[in-house]
């Protein structure tokens, strides 16, 4: 018989004990785990982070800015529609300062601010040319004074919100001056009753303004802006002079035309912050990069040696006019044009490379150097006077034209960082041009008298050529900024205060060989040029950006027409002036080394 074993009181006091021992060693295990998770919890999870503290816009600045770009002034013809004309390319260079507020509420960024802008500008072109029986005009305009009243919104980039993207809008006002002066209509000026042929005007008007633009801030006191503003105004009535026509012999009486303009603008500033040291510097923000943590990151100046260089391509428009010059009749009348030759449509593609040398001492070297070609365009030669039967407009295409050009710049960063850069400097540039004249079709008189009419046809003929050469010292800004620390925002503004010009235009229509030699000095002119980049690595980047040139002569300018005559060398001075311009946009590629 089986005996059933029946478990006894000490055997489950051993199984109980050696339970609780076990969660007791269980439960220590977890509590030292725990403990020690505690003590060193900054071993096995990130910190939690602070975020940084958001840089506050609101408060009151002042500053100054350079600004460049293209305006065009519009005349209405008060006799009917222009055979051509009418319209004054304006290029304009700008000086000034600036002041306003910002409120800021979050990231979101209100305020005011006015400007007033000094203005440099020179623009003509041919303009009532309504008929080949009359003679027709040259229109001159451009602005003095530009100002603006704008309201600005924008939102704060960044971790700490130290980008600011803002479109403005509002009330502009601009002081514009000009002439509208008939071209020579009796060379002895002896017409009975025809004593004067210019006319002038000097205006103030109200218009509009919008604008976009990035601002940055460099130090808690210091912020640099990159704008681009549109401004438009209507324009007064302003008087025509009296003009001539054959046939019949008659004089038109004056009239007035009634004028609009508008203004494409880059433009450069740099603000102060009231209330902040000038001096101050971020605490997070070294100069030096060496010495922060985050070495991947691309900088802009390192305090030290540094070489960035690349290659670009810049697809541009050109443009190249200058007028024959009759001497004033009388005191007090504009020189005025017997003949102009307008080059525009000039369409081609450059490549260029260009580099910039910074030193420990904030002394710079940069520069660029360019070659191009064009085979798109077109030349109007226009000539006008009673002598001339009125106004003649002769129309050619142009062909195998090339260009080169460089500039070469020092100066010095008077405000940099890792993150910025801000100098002036001053340098040198050069341009030259060279295009073949295609073909002759007459738009304005049908005369027989004149080549291109009648039974001479020169289609798909070479029939003359221009070579010029321009050579100006450039004083300017330029500016350098990272927002949202891979990409950059630059910009350059130079004004040229003293052109000097050469050239040659062949005719090749005429029976003997005849060309002018062309000299012109004085003048002015301006180049803008600014672009967005991106850092692909620290070192490398890409981007893509646009450009805007302009240079011209005083208007006492020299020609000498040169011809042979019976194997008899005929030269014969004149005066003139001479305009180019060239703009468009390019996209480029950069390596930096540090």
């Amino acid at each position: 018989m089986a005996v059933c074993h029946q478990p006894s009181f000490d055997d489950d006091a051993h199984d109980e004990v050696m339970m609780r021992f076990e969660v007791f060693t269980w439960g220590a295990a977890t509590a030292a785990l725990v403990a020690s998770g505690a003590v060193n919890s900054t071993d096995l999870q990130p910190a939690a982070k602070v975020p940084p503290k958001l840089w506050s816009w609101t408060g009151g600045y002042i500053g100054g800015h350079v600004a460049g770009g293209y305006g065009r002034t519009s005349f209405s013809d008060p006799y009917g529609p222009s055979i051509y004309g009418d319209v004054v390319d304006t290029p304009v260079f700008l000086a000034g300062g600036q002041f306003g507020y910002n409120w800021q509420r979050d990231r979101w960024v209100f305020g005011v601010e006015l400007e007033a802008s000094r203005a440099v500008s020179d623009g003509t072109n041919t303009c009532l040319a309504f008929s080949s029986v009359a003679v027709i005009a040259t229109c001159n305009a451009g602005p003095s004074v530009l100002a603006t009243g704008t309201g600005r919104v924008g939102y704060a980039f960044g971790p700490q919100g130290h980008t600011l993207a803002y479109v403005k809008g509002g009330a502009a006002w601009q002081n514009n001056r000009g002439a509208i002066a008939n071209h020579n209509e009796f060379r002895d000026g002896t017409f009975a009753g025809f004593p004067r042929h210019t006319t002038q005007f000097d205006y103030g008007r109200f218009g509009g303004t919008v604008g976009i633009g990035i601002e940055q801030q460099l130090t808690p006191a210091w912020s640099v802006k990159f704008e681009y503003d549109y401004m438009g105004f209507g324009g007064p009535r302003v008087a025509t002079p009296p003009t001539v026509q054959r046939p019949p012999l008659a004089i038109i009486p004056a009239s007035t035309s009634s004028l609009s303009s508008d203004y494409h603008v880059g433009k450069v500033g740099l603000n102060y912050h009231f209330g902040v040291d000038p001096t101050a510097e971020w605490t997070d923000a070294p100069l030096h990069p060496a010495t922060a943590t985050a070495v991947a990151k691309p900088v802009l100046s390192t305090g030290d040696w540094s070489l960035e260089g690349g290659s670009r391509v810049w697809l541009s428009r050109g443009a190249f006019q200058w007028d024959h010059i009759h001497p004033p009749r009388f005191p007090g009348d504009e020189s005025v044009p017997t003949s102009r030759l307008t080059y525009q449509g000039l369409d081609g593609v450059s490549g260029e490379l260009f580099g910039r040398l910074d030193s420990p001492w904030g002394i710079f070297l940069k520069g660029n150097i360019g070659l191009g070609r064009f085979n798109k365009g077109k030349r109007n030669d226009e000539d006008s006077s009673i002598l001339n039967l009125a106004y003649v407009n002769a129309l050619s295409s142009q062909a195998n034209g090339r260009f080169t050009y460089f500039t070469v710049d020092t100066g010095y960063d008077f405000l940099r960082g890792s993150t910025y850069k801000l100098g002036t400097f001053v340098g040198w540039t050069s341009y030259g041009q060279k295009s073949d004249s295609i073909g002759c079709v007459q738009t304005a008189s049908t005369s027989p008298a004149w080549p291109c009419t009648g039974p001479y046809q020169w289609q798909g003929q070479l029939i003359g050529s221009q070579d010029t050469n321009w050579n100006a010292p450039r004083i300017g800004l330029s500016a350098e900024a990272l927002v949202l620390e891979r990409w950059r925002v630059s910009a350059d503004v130079a004004y040229l205060p003293w052109t000097d010009f050469s050239g040659r235009d062949n005719h090749l229509l005429r029976p003997q060989t005849t060309f002018y030699d062309q000299r012109g000095e004085g003048g002015g002119g301006l180049q803008v040029e600014g672009a967005l980049s991106y850092f692909l690595t620290k070192n490398v980047s890409i981007g893509v950006g646009g450009r805007y040139w302009s240079m011209w002569t005083k208007k006492d300018s020299d020609a000498t027409y040169n011809a042979n005559l019976h194997d008899t060398r005929v030269q014969s001075p004149a005066l003139a002036k001479y305009r180019m311009e060239r703009w468009g946009t390019f996209v480029q590629a950069s390596y930096k080394f540090d």
